[in-house]
């Protein structure tokens, strides 16, 4: 409780009988004076909480219920076990229990069978009057039959249209006319903050509405998406439902939460809307999702680094490998660049690079900004089709020649080798030294045995006697960044003298 403190200028000779109520007090006035009401500042807009109800009559009829069945030989040794939290909440809430789960328990055996069994339950919304829907990748993977359940409580049997399983997007198709079909929203004008709603089927309790506002915008959790965060509940049977705004737009589609426990938590994930149309249009059309790529592999460039370079801000994408014939390759691109623009568009997180990649077309052409040694370079690569997947190759490591190491060597912690011609061929190195034993200095700041300096202090190294050269013309107690390679990627070390 806050008190009001007591008055310490006299107040004598001030009470009458006229009174002025000003803000809830009384306060009197001496007779035949002047009397001036305080300015009462104007209170703060007060909003009540909002009201769902206009919005789920709305949307409500474009969610859907998605049910996939599974067919495949089970038997005793291959069925899975149920779930008893799961069947503890259907029995206390009087809920009939879901096709395919044992209320008996795991030990019950069941004769072999080819007939479909149920595999899960998810949610979706429908994209066009035709029967178009839009749910998540997962929860149509591997289905052998997908079930579409409308609000009207209609089934349908749905044709996957596509799936792409890096954004987890996916378009169902229902033979159907007529239908309501939801609104996309923009999703530039989505604010953290601002009231959100979604309607799904979780634990297959069709038609639920929960709500709650964004927590955070492009929030990194995968290579190609900036997720949407809110904490609206979101649980196991939410997925591929709808995140809707104030508007009654589509923002989002739920997809994932962070759970210890497997329920909801408080903090969910949702696809953004406006990624999500630019897959589904794709997958419409061809059926797949093709992506760009250049055939390189980064990492964050950290504050340290930044500043030891000469780059300043920690910004970009630090490039750790370049792939063989690579469009990196071709384009010029070296291990240790940091490409701070792609296409004119500025990189800010080393993620921002593959998104940006990614959504140009294969065989276009894109500029880079890279930053090397001190200076920017323009960079002209021709974009590549990103592969379904890639399989690293295993990093080779050549035996190491006779150990080198003078007094300025030793004072950081490090002991070096010549490369030979074939270790520079199976590398696929110009030059370099490698790390014979890393103590010290060297060892804090993450070098180790087996590593391969390529640059020290902004200088190329092609042998031990540059890596001294280099030392040389650095200034006593500075930090020494150093571009090294450890297997087939790329990274930097800052080495600060011992104090």
């Amino acid at each position: 409780m806050t008190h009001i403190p007591d008055a310490k200028a006299p107040l004598a000779g001030l009470l009458t009988a006229t009174a002025l109520a000003v803000t809830g007090f009384v306060l009197s006035m001496p007779a035949g004076a002047q009397t001036s009401v305080p300015t009462v500042p104007p209170a703060a807009s007060v909003r009540g909480l909002p009201d769902f109800t206009d919005l789920v009559d709305q949307v409500g009829p474009s969610v859907v219920n998605i049910r996939t069945m599974e067919r495949a030989s089970r038997d005793s040794s291959g069925g899975s076990a149920p779930d008893e939290q799961m069947l503890e909440f259907f029995r206390r809430f009087g809920i009939p229990i879901p096709p395919g789960m044992n209320p008996r328990g795991p030990r019950q055996e069941r004769a072999p069978s080819e007939e479909a069994q149920p595999r899960g339950v998810g949610s979706g919304f429908i994209l066009s009057a035709d029967g178009l829907i839009m749910t998540n990748a997962h929860v149509v993977e591997g289905a052998d039959e997908v079930i579409v359940t409308l609000p009207d409580k209609r089934e349908f049997k749905a044709k996957i249209v596509g799936a792409d399983k890096r954004t987890d997007v996916a378009v169902v198709k229902i033979e159907a006319t007529g239908l309501t079909a939801v609104k996309i929203g923009d999703i530039n004008r989505l604010r953290v903050g601002e009231w959100v709603m979604a309607i799904g089927s979780p634990f297959g309790l069709e038609n639920s509405v929960t709500a709650g506002i964004v927590s955070a915008k492009q929030r990194d959790t995968g290579d190609f998406l900036p997720f949407i965060q809110t904490d609206v509940a979101i649980n196991p049977g939410n997925s591929g439902g709808p995140l809707i705004n104030m508007r009654g737009e589509v923002v989002g589609i739920n997809s994932q939460i962070y759970s210890r426990s497997g329920g909801f938590q408080g903090i969910s994930f949702a696809i953004p809307i406006d990624e999500a149309v630019r897959v589904s249009d794709q997958l419409r059309t061809s059926g797949r999702v093709t992506r760009g790529r250049i055939g390189v592999q980064i990492d964050q460039v950290s504050k340290d680094v930044a500043e030891s370079i000469g780059l300043g801000q920690s910004k970009g994408a630090l490039v750790r490998g370049v792939e063989p014939n690579s469009p990196a390759a071709k384009a010029g691109v070296e291990p240790g660049d940091i490409i701070l623009k792609f296409d004119g568009k500025d990189i800010d997180k080393s993620v921002d690079l593959p998104r940006l990649v990614g959504n140009t077309k294969p065989g276009s052409k894109s500029s880079m900004t890279v930053f090397r040694r001190g200076s920017q370079r323009e960079l002209s690569v021709i974009v590549a089709e990103l592969e379904p997947e890639r399989t690293e190759a295993k990093a080779a490591t050549p035996e190491p020649t006779k150990p080198q190491s003078s007094n300025a060597l030793q004072a950081l912690g490090l002991s070096l080798t010549e490369l030979t011609a074939a270790d520079k061929k199976e590398l696929n190195l110009k030059g370099g030294v490698r790390i014979a034993s890393a103590d010290g200095a060297a060892a804090r700041a993450g070098l180790r045995e087996g590593d391969v300096i390529v640059a020290i202090a902004n200088s190329e190294i092609a042998s031990v006697k540059d890596v001294e050269a280099a030392l040389a013309k650095v200034e006593k107690a500075r930090p020494i960044n150093v571009l090294f390679r450890r297997g087939e990627w790329a990274q930097y070390a800052v080495i600060r003298a011992s104090r």
